[in-house]
C-alpha cells in the first residue's frame, strides 16, 4: 500500500491511511489529500480539524423529515412558505440538498435508506413510522416518490404506493428526467427541476409501462 512507503513518517502514513479509508479515496487521492495539507497553514489545518472534531455533535436530522439540521427541527420544516402539503419522499439526507438545486419549493421525508431484502433493510430499518404519523395529521395532499431509479429504488416505491394506497392522498413519482440506475447525487440541476415539474401519478405510470 501507498501509505506504506518506505522513509514517509508515521504521522503522515497515519493521515494517509485514515483519508483512504473514506469511500471513493483511494491511496493515491489519500495522498495527495495529505501531501496538500502539509503545504496549508496551521491554522488551517488546525480549522479542517476543528470541523471534523465537532461533526457529529453539530450536524444532526431533523426530528420531522429526517434532513440535516443543526438542531432538532431544519430549517425547510421550519419554513411557512413552503408547501408543506407536497411531501417529496427520498433515500437520503444528500438528496434534500440535490432536490434544493432544482427549486422544489415542498418538503421533504428522508427514508435514510431503501428496501433492500439481500441486505436485510426491511420497512423497520427506514422511518416508515414517523412518515406514518405525518400522514396522519390529514395535512399531507401529495407524496413524490423520489427514490432511485434502481431495482431496490423501484421496490421502496412500490411499497410506499401500496402503504399509502386507501388514502385520499396523490401519489406521484418524480418523472424519467432521472436515468435508470442514477443516483440523484450525480444529477444537474435541469434534470432535477424537469424531473419534479413533470413527474406523474403512480397508477399512470404503471400502466404505461
Amino acid at each position: 500500500m501507498i501509505h506504506h512507503l518506505s522513509g514517509m513518517p508515521e504521522p503522515l502514513a497515519r493521515l494517509v491511511e485514515q483519508l483512504s479509508a473514506f469511500q471513493g479515496i483511494g491511496p493515491k487521492t489519500a495522498m495527495r489529500l495529505a501531501l496538500n495539507m502539509l503545504e496549508q497553514s496551521e491554522n488551517d489545518v488546525k480549522s479542517l480539524a476543528g470541523s471534523l472534531e465537532h461533526l457529529h455533535e453539530q450536524v444532526q436530522f431533523c426530528d420531522t423529515c429526517g434532513g440535516f439540521s443543526t438542531a432538532n427541527h431544519c430549517s425547510i420544516c421550519d419554513n411557512m412558505k413552503r408547501q408543506h402539503h407536497i411531501v417529496c419522499v427520498v433515500e437520503q439526507p444528500v438528496d434534500v440538498l440535490m432536490l434544493e438545486r432544482g427549486h422544489f419549493q415542498g418538503s421533504y421525508h428522508v427514508l435514510h435508506g431503501r428496501l433492500s431484502p439481500v441486505d436485510g433493510v426491511g420497512p423497520e430499518q427506514l422511518r416508515f413510522n414517523s412518515l406514518d404519523t405525518r400522514i396522519a395529521d390529514g395535512k399531507i395532499s401529495e407524496l413524490i416518490m423520489a427514490t432511485s431509479a434502481t431495482v431496490d429504488g423501484e421496490a421502496t416505491a412500490h411499497f410506499i404506493s401500496r402503504r399509502y394506497a386507501h388514502l385520499d392522498m396523490q401519489i406521484s413519482r418524480i418523472a424519467r428526467g432521472v436515468p435508470e440506475g442514477g443516483e440523484l447525487e450525480y444529477l444537474d440541476e435541469y434534470t432535477l427541476s424537469r424531473a419534479l415539474e413533470q413527474r406523474v401519478l403512480w397508477e399512470q405510470e404503471r400502466s404505461a409501462l
